[in-house]
């Protein structure tokens, strides 16, 4: 941000009184301008032991597979950003909804929050942000298709727990390490 969205002067980098952390501040108006972590609200959708994955016509990584997931919109709970994300991205319904996990991904400042559901009647289809929409058995997953390392480590996490028969919330933090991999340290 270069200039006020307030009053259109120019803003400076400095830590507001009381603060400790570098804000962009206005200025001429004095409005601090904060900037948090965006929040990412996805689903499983499960069907007859397949999960539905969407194979994106977007990007960033465009053709790549990934479960159903977009930012929040203001005025939407996270159950309901899930939904709609599914809807959009899969034209298909949910029922049984029910919280997942939660991860935080501090190097590009998003938080995930990722449900599991059941799919009503089976149905989905492409929808304007997917090029396909497939049912996939464990056995069956693109991993080295798979879009975004949450993906991936949500999906591992899944089906572990399947096998288990239990479906604890996941919490965790998904860390860029030296090297470029990613590590999950789970709680």
């Amino acid at each position: 941000m270069n200039y006020c969205s307030e009053c259109g002067a120019k803003v400076e980098h400095r830590i507001p009184e009381g603060d400790n952390r570098v804000r962009q501040i206005c200025g001429h108006c004095e409005t601090i301008h904060y900037q948090n972590p965006k929040i990412v609200a996805g689903c499983i959708p499960e069907w007859e032991q397949k999960i539905l994955l969407c194979r994106r016509a977007i990007e960033p990584r465009h053709g790549l597979w990934t479960l159903p997931a977009g930012f929040m919109e203001n005025g939407e709970t996270t159950l309901a950003a899930a939904e709609r994300e599914t809807d959009e991205e899969a034209l298909a319904k949910l029922t049984g909804v029910q919280l997942y996990a939660v991860y935080s991904l501090p190097h590009i400042n998003q938080v995930y929050m990722m449900y599991r559901g059941e799919l009503v009647d089976g149905e989905a289809a492409p929808g304007s942000e997917s090029l396909e929409v497939q049912l996939f058995a464990e056995a069956d997953i693109p991993w080295n298709e798979l879009a975004f390392p949450v993906m991936s480590e949500t999906l591992k996490l899944y089906f572990a727990d399947r096998r288990a028969g239990s479906f604890p919330v996941r919490t965790g933090d998904l860390i860029r390490m030296a090297d470029q991999t990613m590590q999950l340290t789970r709680y």
